[in-house]
């Protein structure tokens, strides 16, 4: 029971990736998009720490997790122009995580409404795991390219 649990987790969290995007493609054609290409959940080093966010950057780095956006890496020294384009990939790829975490909160929400309290659990970690961490670590990096830009220009 539990497997299928985690099964369905996983695979409704791979669907919102794809969901993400797609809502995502669409809300870049707002005005929101800009504010929320400067959205900052999590700004304190301390509460990063605390959540074990580094671990999870050495978890990407280091699996086959690296090789699913190859577009959010920097090869050498860039340029200005490199940074800006590789901010946007950034932001995109993090909006689409958040708007992936939302659409799995439904379920999550639906699955405790329905008394399912050890599904609903489940589903939201693996959604914590697979959205907003990955969301969470965009916004990191995106900090830091923000204060290279800034040291360049």
């Amino acid at each position: 029971m539990v497997t299928q649990q985690i099964t369905f987790s996983i695979s409704i969290t791979i669907i919102s990736w794809m969901v993400g995007m797609a809502f995502n493609s669409l809300l870049k054609q707002t005005r929101y998009y800009e504010k929320l290409s400067n959205l900052r959940l999590i700004d304190s080093h301390t509460l990063q720490k605390a959540i074990q966010l580094s671990s999870f950057k050495w978890f990407v780095k280091n699996t086959f997790f690296k090789y699913f956006n190859p577009k959010l890496k920097l090869k050498g020294k860039a340029e200005i122009a490199e940074l800006k384009e590789l901010r946007k990939e950034m932001t995109f790829a993090e909006l689409n995580h958040l708007v992936g975490f939302c659409f799995v909160s439904i379920f999550v929400f639906v699955k405790l409404v329905d008394g399912l309290y050890l599904f609903g659990f489940i589903m939201m970690l693996v959604n914590i795991l697979l959205n907003l961490y990955p969301s969470l670590l965009q916004q990191q990096n995106k900090s830091r390219i923000d204060k290279l830009i800034k040291r360049y220009t």
